[in-house]
This record gives structure tokens, sequence and C-alpha cells, in this order.
């Protein structure tokens, strides 16, 4: 595929009426983009689960938990560490540019403006905020639907432009975010005592992080209690604009994706115009370079005992870079092997990947009646094994509904409702 763009469209114009535009439909899927995406939207979980059940610093650091972790030496940490944090998020994201580009692919051919991928977001935005005020602070909705605004602008540059960008602008993040280890330089090792103003600053460090530890309490008591109310208070009072300070906190990764994102859906990536050899030898250099970097720094945080400004400077500083060197091996190896899953399981991961929208909130759901204090009242009561067994029954129900659903009804049921909200009428769900 070459530079050029879909045909012209004037994206002033006013939109298209929603009877003339129909949703995008099975025959024009990518087999590919829907297996990647049931992958990824397991693993989240398995990223996230920590800080379901359990304290969201316990989702950095272990002796944050409130029972023993069951991970005396952290091995389990640094396996989750290297192969599972931020890497799920990774492939959500490249994903998320790469549909967006679909969409409007389609959306061009049939009259369409970016207007309507501008009022779809909106939509998402909608979604991601009840998501987080109501069910759970982790997410990740409304950061893509007001970064994807902002891509929006640049769906039409070339894909050389959008490429070299989203590379640049991932660079200038691995150097944004690698001022998060500079706190943990200064209360970790020797810096922190060479001067009285270093001691100085990091004596306020650690204060200030006694402090934001301080203020989880009040939400951890009441997903304990079973105060439903006082944590969406909590949630709305005291955390409402964090959707939206997000984006400058994660925009710095979350943009760049997408356009590589974008970049490789247009060159072919995902629909074979890449030899599979190719993709495997990027892949499996991208995943061992990258695996190596993320055992170093696990090791690292080891040594140091898992302290809480290590950690978090392993998750957001050390590991930025590797883990671009992991995302795109990892999704070089999903489409170069992607073709061969064609068996029953297979099939089932495609299933969770064309429902990924239901399955990601639904998870949210489950979670919450399995660990807040109004329902089962597991929070803080699982160690980290215990919570894994979690994760591998929520995939094992994510497996088990989503393949029969789609067998009968065209869409998910939060993926019907999106298109259904976004071109204003209402489609048939039922086969």
């Amino acid at each position: 595929m070459n530079d050029t763009i879909a045909p012209s469209i004037d994206d002033n114009a006013a939109a298209v009426p929603a009877s003339a535009i129909a949703p995008v439909g099975a025959a024009e899927r990518i087999d590919t983009l829907d297996f990647i995406r049931g992958l990824a939207v397991m693993g989240i979980l398995a990223a996230n689960i920590v800080a379901f059940g359990q304290p969201m610093m316990a989702y950095f650091t272990p002796g944050k938990f409130l029972v023993p972790a069951g991970d005396p030496d952290g091995w389990m940490w640094i396996a989750q560490f290297i192969l599972v944090d931020g890497k799920m998020r990774g492939l959500f994201t490249l994903l998320f540019g790469a549909g967006m580009y679909l969409f409007m692919e389609k959306a061009w051919a049939r009259g369409a403006t970016r207007w309507l991928q501008a009022w779809r977001l909106v939509i998402l935005l909608g979604f991601g905020l009840f998501h987080f005020y109501f069910i759970w602070f982790g997410d990740i909705l409304s950061l893509y639907a007001l970064v994807g605004l902002i891509v929006l602008a640049c769906l039409k540059w070339s894909i050389k432009t959008q490429l070299w960008v989203g590379l640049a602008g991932y660079m200038l993040g691995v150097v944004f975010y690698a001022f998060t280890v500079f706190p943990w330089l200064v209360t970790g090792t020797a810096l922190g005592d060479s001067s009285p103003e270093m001691a100085e600053m990091r004596d306020g460090m650690r204060a200030e992080m006694q402090s934001q530890i301080a203020e989880q309490a009040p939400v951890n008591e009441a997903i304990a209690s079973g105060d439903y109310a006082a944590l969406v208070a909590h949630r709305i009072g005291e955390q409402g604009l964090e959707p939206f300070t997000n984006v400058f906190l994660f925009g710095f990764e979350t943009l760049p994706l997408m356009l590589i994102g974008i970049a490789l859906y247009r060159i072919g990536f995902f629909s074979g115009a890449i030899a599979r050899e190719k993709l495997v030898l990027w892949g499996w250099t991208g995943m061992i370079a990258g695996g190596l970097a993320h055992l170093a720094i696990g090791l690292l945080m080891q040594a140091d005992g898992f302290s809480p400004f290590g950690t978090q400077a392993a998750f957001l500083g050390m590991s930025a870079l590797p883990r671009l060197w992991m995302v795109i091996g990892l999704v070089a190896l999903l489409v170069a092997y992607a073709p061969s899953a064609t068996g029953w399981l297979g099939d089932r991961v495609r299933a969770a990947g064309r429902a990924a929208f239901t399955n990601y909130l639904g998870t949210s759901v489950v979670m919450m009646f399995l660990f807040h204090g109004w329902a089962l009242g597991l929070f803080g009561q699982l160690n980290r094994p215990q919570l894994y067994v979690v994760v591998v029954l929520a995939w094992v129900l994510m497996l088990a509904w989503s393949k029969p659903w789609l067998d009968r009804y065209r869409y998910g049921p939060l993926e019907w409702l999106w298109r259904c909200l976004t071109y204003r009428t209402v489609f048939p769900l039922r086969k």
C-alpha cells in the first residue's frame, strides 16, 4: 500500500444522514485484528487484577497487599512485569488506532466525514466516564476517546508522517517518563544522602508518598465495606478530573502508539502485506531484547525490595523504551501466527475480540461483584496466586459466552449499542 489516502472528502461538510450509512459488516472485518484484540482484552485483566482485588498501591508494590502477597521473592511480580504489564495496553492502543482508520476508510467510502468518527468518540467518552465514576477507576476508554479526538486531525497525513511522528512522539515520551526515575534515585540510593538539600528533598518525597497512600484509604474502605455511595462520591468529588488529566500523563504513550497503529494498518501490517519471515524475525527480536531489559529492571527492583518509588520508576520510566520493543514484537508475532490459530480455541479468542468492548466493561462489572463489600466482599482477601485463578476463571467466562452469542447475534451487546448511538438508528441485532 502506498501513501495515498481515501478518496477526497470535505470533512467540513455536514455529516451524511445515518440512514445512508451502514456499519462495518462481518465480511469487512480483518480476522487478525479480532484475534489480537481477543488476546489483548484477556491479557489486560491479568494486568489489572491486582488493582481490582487489592489497594491500587499493591499494583506497583507487593508490600502493599492487605494479606501476604503469596510471592515471597517477587518472581511472579517480575514475570507479570515482563510479559503483561504495559504490553496489553500497548496492543490495545495500536489496535485502537488501526480501528479508527479502518472505520474511517469505510465511512469515507460511504460518503461520511470525520464528524462521524468524532461523534463516535464522544459516545465512547460517555461510556468511559460512566465506567470510571460508577464501576472502576482504572478506565482506559475515556483516555482513548480524548486522545482519539486529537488523532482525528492526523488521519490524512501520509503513512510515513504518521509513523515517524508516532515514533518521535514516543521517544519524547521516553524522555518525559525518565524523570519518574529521579524520585527513586533520591529516596532509594546514596543520592539522597549526598547533601542536606537532597536529604530534605528525600524526606519531602517520602512524606508525599505517605500522603498519597493515606488518600487512598477512604477508597479502599468504601470498597471493602460495600459503601458504594461513598465510593462514587469520592470518585466524582476527589477524582473527578482524573479522566481528563490522564491525557497529559499518558498521552505521550497513547497518542504515538495510535499513530503507529494507523501507519501499520495502512501499510498492510495486519492483513498480510509483510512477509511472515520478517514478522517472525522482528517479533522475536523485539520480544527477546525487550524481555531481557525488563528482566534486568525486575531484578533491580527485587534487590531494591520492591520499594514504592522504585516500582513506580520501573513501570513508568525504566521500561518505557523496551516496552515499545515488546509491544511491536508481540504484535508482529501475533500477526504471523494468527492465521494458524484455526481450532476451536482460536475461534473463541476471535469471538472475544469481536466483543472486546463488552468483555472489557463486563469484566469490570464481574470484578465488582467479586470484590466489593456489598457483593462477595473479596477485596483485600486474595493473594497474587489466588488473583491469577480469578483471571483464568474470567478468561473461561469470556471464551464461553462470546462465540455462542455471536453465532446468534451480529454484535456484542455493547458493540451493538455503540453502533446504534453512533449512527442514531436501531440496527437489527439478531442474525
